[in-house]
């Protein structure tokens, strides 16, 4: 495992959209090791492969210690209901805030690090989490869906 340097949000990557990932293989499982090292290292609750330069559809989410590390490859959001706005920052842009609207509640369904299907229900921060990683994959920066941003 490794840690990656995270992108800043003004690099081209981080407005590309993202490639599926065809096969789970060692280069696929080492990416999840390494994005979730990465994370820790930078103190986030998620990471999605553009972050560190891979156009690759692969997210890490850890939302406090409570709850599992989860490791989507081609996540996809099935459903979503309900609307809450919050809080949001972004390891690819530091020190920088602003509120989102986003659905307070997803079914979300992709493939795990060993190629299983998995599909679950997230309430809360993990459904915010996981609609900003998503976003990732798609060339989508939090700064582009908020009314006002807060530096600090």
């Amino acid at each position: 495992m490794a840690v990656k340097q995270v992108l800043a949000d003004e690099n081209p990557i981080l407005r590309k959209k993202s490639h599926p990932v065809v096969e789970v293989n060692k280069e696929i499982i080492k990416l999840l090791d390494d994005m979730y090292e990465t994370m820790v290292d930078y103190n986030g609750i998620g990471l999605a492969a553009p972050q560190i330069g891979v156009l690759k559809r692969v997210i890490v989410i850890q939302v406090g210690d409570e709850l599992p590390k989860i490791e989507l490859i081609n996540p996809k959001i099935e459903n979503a209901t309900g609307e809450e706005a919050d809080l949001e920052g972004c390891l690819s842009v530091p020190g920088v805030y602003g509120e989102v609207k986003r659905a307070e509640e997803v079914t979300v369904s992709g493939v795990n690090r060993v190629g299983k299907n998995i599909k679950f229900n997230a309430k809360g921060m993990l459904a915010r989490a996981i609609q900003h990683e998503i976003d990732h994959l798609d060339g989508i920066i939090f700064t582009d869906k908020v009314d006002k941003l807060i530096e600090g």
